[in-house]
């Protein structure tokens, strides 16, 4: 049980939380595209948009196709066990291939119906299966009926088991970390093909999920975050194992079931099924697993395809619109593109198992999260430069004596009321980017040129006007940009989370929002005079310059 925890505990959710904190910080703080090539800005700048964050996209999307095929290729294994053994459809290639085939079109229909009315309700029918199945099950001698598994079954035992597992596995972790059977040669196949599989796995899927964490987490502190993503999901994971493992484990000990280890080193698939026919209502149990087990398996293949999908998509957008998926919009990317993700997936597992069965897809895994490894570790890299970067930031506006602009030009208070209130339309905002901000803009460019400092003015971007200042590195330079953003209106928002199809024009509202190179200032200058706007640049500067004096 402790070797069970440590492939499935800390160390599976560690690799998710940190691509999740990667993807949400850079996209969410800074404005950038809601990919992994976002982490690299802090050490190449706006050249992650060209050939080297295409590569690491690249190998993100391949990853996850490979991860998420590798899992399918397992799942079909067991619907496969399940079915022999519950209608006694043989075990063979054949039988397998149409599984994946069934599975894909699934996952298709999923996809294509998109997330509310697709993947949503399959991800909540899974979870209702699976808290079913968890408390569904004591041993079948047991005295107390209906048969409830955590809650009539062995309680005490499984109570204790877990708190016991969760500390031997706490005790070893580092050490079982490091280990790497160096004094035992003999066991390095192991590690290779079970330790190092789990670890090739969950990188490959790091991706995928942790796109999915991250979109779930906007607004939440990174401490609250790292808390939440390790925690909690780990916690769930090692009581489902404590609930299974430790109910087998009793099975055997107490109820001489010992045809159950032996189904184990035999054949892994049919293990949960041998282990279901130890409790009552087997059958029912048996099928409610293998549905489960289905299930399973769509909701990875459409969600996997879906991120996929949005990944390219997303980098698309940024170097066209200068648009994320964190910019207030919705990237509606084509049907034809998610069946061809999801039916990717699908071709690449019926390969893998054609080719080698499970030896294959176990190299596959390892051999697909190996190049993602070194672009996660220079993403760490990034993120930790970046992380730094704003500490420095921050401590440089604290001890920066600027007074604000506000107060240096004040207006009426009801005029300031009525741009706090007013919700402005697209029109409006653009028309005051092109009236307002431009031309103050351009006053603050002409006044620094004629000072000697170079400065440029771009608007090449559709939505917004850029005032960078060359300071001599493209890392240093000062930007201030303004962005014209685009949201969904407050009194509508709840209803707009139900029903994408309402997301229209009428229904959104749109801010002048100011960014830095450091990312987003979440704060609007829309309705702000020209006067107030060259002063909010000028503050800005001067904390730039501060900033530069603090880290040189």
């Amino acid at each position: 049980m402790r070797l069970t925890f440590f492939h499935w505990g800390l160390h599976a959710w560690a690799i998710y939380a940190i691509v999740a904190l990667i993807l949400a910080f850079f996209s969410y703080r800074h404005g950038l595209p809601l990919t992994l090539r976002s982490a690299l800005y802090p050490i190449i700048g706006d050249r992650i948009y060209g050939p080297v964050g295409h590569a690491v996209d690249i190998f993100a999307v391949i990853g996850t196709v490979f991860g998420v095929a590798t899992s399918l290729g397992y799942g079909v294994l067991q619907v496969n066990a399940g079915l022999n053994h519950l209608f006694g459809v043989p075990i063979n290639e054949t039988v397998q291939v149409i599984l994946i085939v069934v599975i894909t079109g699934l996952a298709t229909i999923s996809v294509v119906s998109g997330l509310d009315k697709g993947i949503r309700i399959l991800s909540e029918l899974n979870l209702g299966l699976a808290l079913l199945l968890l408390v569904t099950m004591p041993p079948s001698q047991s005295n107390v009926q209906p048969p409830l598994v955590l809650c009539l079954g062995p309680t005490v035992l499984l109570l204790k088991s877990f708190v016991e597992n969760t500390g031997g596995y706490l005790s070893e972790l580092v050490s079982k970390t490091f280990n790497l059977y160096a004094y035992e040669p003999k066991s390095s196949n192991w590690l290779g093909g079970w330790t190092l599989l789990y670890w090739g796995w969950w990188l490959s899927w790091s991706p995928f999920v942790g796109m999915f964490i991250a979109r779930v987490s906007r607004g939440r502190t990174i401490r609250e975050f790292v808390t939440g993503v390790l925690f909690v999901p780990a916690g769930f994971t090692l009581m489902w194992m404590t609930v299974f493992g430790n109910s087998a484990i009793y099975l055997i000990m107490n109820q001489g079931a010992t045809g159950l280890a032996n189904t184990v080193q035999q054949d892994v698939a049919l293990a949960l099924f041998n282990f279901l026919e130890h409790f009552p209502f087997s059958s029912v149990l048996s099928f409610i697993a293998m549905a489960m087990v289905i299930v399973f398996f769509v909701t990875s293949a459409d969600s996997g395809a879906m991120v996929v999908d949005t990944a390219p998509f997303a980098a698309h957008l940024a170097l066209r619109q200068g648009e994320s998926l964190a910019s207030g919009g919705v990237a509606n990317t084509p049907v034809w593109q998610r069946i061809f993700w999801a039916s990717l997936m699908g071709i690449v597992a019926i390969a893998l198992l054609l080719a080698g069965g499970l030896s294959a897809l176990q190299t596959v895994t390892i051999a697909s999260a190996l190049p993602f490894s070194v672009i996660l570790l220079i993403s760490i890299y990034g993120l930790l430069k970046a992380l730094r970067r704003d500490l420095t930031k921050r401590e440089s506006l604290s001890m920066a004596t600027i007074a604000p602009t506000a107060a240096r030009n004040p207006i009426p208070w009801q005029r300031r009321l009525r741009n706090i209130a007013y919700l402005p339309k697209r029109s409006l905002v653009k028309r005051f980017m092109d009236d307002v901000i431009q031309p103050a803009m351009t006053l603050v460019q002409e006044e620094l040129n004629k000072q000697g400092t170079i400065s440029h003015i771009s608007d090449a971007v559709d939505d917004r006007i850029r005032l960078e200042v060359d300071l001599g590195n493209d890392q240093l330079n000062f930007i201030y940009e303004v962005r014209l953003r685009g949201y969904i209106s407050p009194t509508f928002a709840l209803a707009a989370m139900d029903n994408d199809e309402q997301q229209t024009e009428q229904h959104r509202y749109y801010r002048a929002e100011v960014y830095l190179k450091e990312g987003g200032q979440n704060y609007d200058v829309m309705g702000w005079n020209q006067e107030q706007l060259i002063n909010d640049i000028l503050d800005q500067y001067e904390k730039h310059l501060h900033f530069l004096h603090l880290v040189r």
